[in-house]
Formats: structure tokens, C-alpha cells, sequence
């Protein structure tokens, strides 16, 4: 009885064990996303500053100048949105990626009431894909109905650090109005966090709650910032398919250089 008593106890501890460490690494990863956030966002914050104390030598205030429109850019049809929708939402990446989720899962058990074997994998993968695709779907309506263009576009500068501030900052900013001008995206900001709501309130174990769907959401926020990374640095050229998916610098959109 003793003996059963101290391997329960055991248990217990590790199982407390492994969550203390599973949280801590969940905070480590949301703390080194907002320390890149911060950094990358901090030249363009002390440029902004700096303007309206700025001065010439008789003692006049320097206006600040508006900021000049992308004179590059062209909004995107609603044809090449709907494309780059159903390839973001039910093309091969999504797919893949539902697929090495669905094997993490299956390796470490979670859910647990999902069970091992083909089954289990399958429930993993649909709750997977199921997430994107809901994520994907959000923030393309919200997108439309704030006027806003969330394709990502790669960076016109050069440099390894203004490239990753272009990519970390397009994961919460969008376009908006002819000429493009970047603003704070609540769809951006939102979408991440509908797909795994609508996961844990729709097909999730009853256990899991909002703080389940917060903390998934957190990965997904992450995920997607690695992903614009990815699409900024990683490019196979104008006939390769990651070229299809918002490359060079046009993410699907007509590329008013390549006019005659």
C-alpha cells in the first residue's frame, strides 16, 4: 500500500514536473517573440521621434514630411486575393503542415482521448488542418471588410536586420489605400487566435479551455512571424512554388515593374 502510495506520488510529481516545464518554455518562446518585436520595431519608433524636435539653425521647427506612398505598389484584385486565399486556406503548405503538426501530436500523445494508431493521427490532422484553414478564413473576411490587402510583400531594401524588422513587423501590420501605406492589422492580429478557438469550443476534449486556445494561438502568432521570415529570406525564383505563394515581393499581385 506504502509502495503504490509513493509511485502514485511519484507520478504525480513528474507529471507537475514536465508542466513546469512545459509552461516555462511556452514563456521563454513568447518572451524572445515580443524581445524581436521590440528590437526590430525600435529604429523606426526612434526615427519617428526624432522629427518633431528637430531644428535648423535659425531656431525654425522642421516639419515632418507625410510619408510618401509605395509608388511600387498595386492593390491586388479580388481574383488574386480569392487565389491566394484558397491556396493559403487548402493548398500544399497548409497540408504539410497539418501533417507535421498531426505527428508531433501523435508522438507526444496530446490529446491523450485522441489515442495512438491511424485514428488518432487522422483526428490530429483534421484538428490541424480544420485550425489553418479556420485561421485563414478569418483573416481574409476581416481583411475585406476593414479594406485592408494582409498579402505579404517582400522588403524593397537590402541587409540582413532591415529585411527581418520588414518581415517580423508585416506579421501584425497590412496595407491599406492606393498607395499602400502600412497600418496596425486587427485581422492579422485576430486570425491566429480564431482557428483555435473555434478548435477548442468545437471538436476539443471538454477540459481544454480559453486559456488553451490563448496559449495555442500564442504558437500559431509565432508561426506565422516565422513564416513572413521565411517568405522574405527563401526564394526559388519566378516558376518555383514558393514563388506562388506571395514571393517576390508582389505575394500573387501584379508587379508594376514588369510593365514595359
Amino acid at each position: 500500500m506504502h509502495h503504490a502510495h509513493h509511485e502514485a506520488e511519484h507520478n504525480e510529481n513528474g507529471d507537475s514536473s514536465a508542466g513546469s516545464f512545459r509552461r516555462a518554455l511556452e514563456h521563454h518562446l513568447m518572451l524572445l517573440l515580443l524581445a524581436i518585436a521590440s528590437l526590430t520595431a525600435l529604429p523606426a519608433l526612434a526615427k519617428a521621434e526624432s522629427l518633431p524636435d528637430s531644428a535648423d539653425s535659425s531656431g525654425t521647427v522642421a516639419v515632418a514630411t507625410p510619408a510618401q506612398p509605395d509608388l511600387l505598389y498595386t492593390r491586388p484584385t479580388q481574383e488574386t486575393k480569392l487565389h491566394n486565399y484558397l491556396f493559403d486556406a487548402f493548398g500544399p503548405y497548409p497540408t504539410a503542415g497539418a501533417a507535421i503538426a498531426a505527428g508531433i501530436s501523435q508522438l507526444s500523445n496530446s490529446p491523450p482521448e485522441w489515442n495512438q494508431g491511424i485514428k488518432g493521427f487522422g483526428r490530429r490532422f483534421g484538428s490541424a488542418y480544420g485550425i489553418a484553414a479556420v485561421g485563414i478564413t478569418t483573416r481574409y473576411a476581416l481583411a475585406q471588410a476593414f479594406k485592408e490587402d494582409t498579402l505579404y510583400y517582400r522588403c524593397d531594401c537590402t541587409g540582413v536586420l532591415p529585411r527581418l524588422r520588414h518581415a517580423v513587423i508585416s506579421t501584425l501590420t497590412a496595407r491599406r489605400g492606393l498607395d499602400g501605406h502600412r497600418v496596425f492589422s486587427f485581422p492579422a492580429l485576430v486570425a491566429p487566435y480564431a482557428g483555435t478557438m473555434t478548435a477548442v469550443y468545437g471538436w476539443y476534449p471538454n477540459r481544454f479551455g480559453a486559456m488553451d486556445a490563448f496559449r495555442m494561438g500564442n504558437y500559431n502568432l509565432l508561426l506565422a512571424m516565422v513564416g513572413n521570415i521565411s517568405l522574405e529570406f527563401f526564394y526559388g525564383g519566378p516558376h518555383s512554388l514558393l514563388h506562388r505563394m506571395h514571393l517576390n515581393n508582389r505575394h500573387g499581385a501584379p508587379d508594376p515593374r514588369s510593365n514595359p
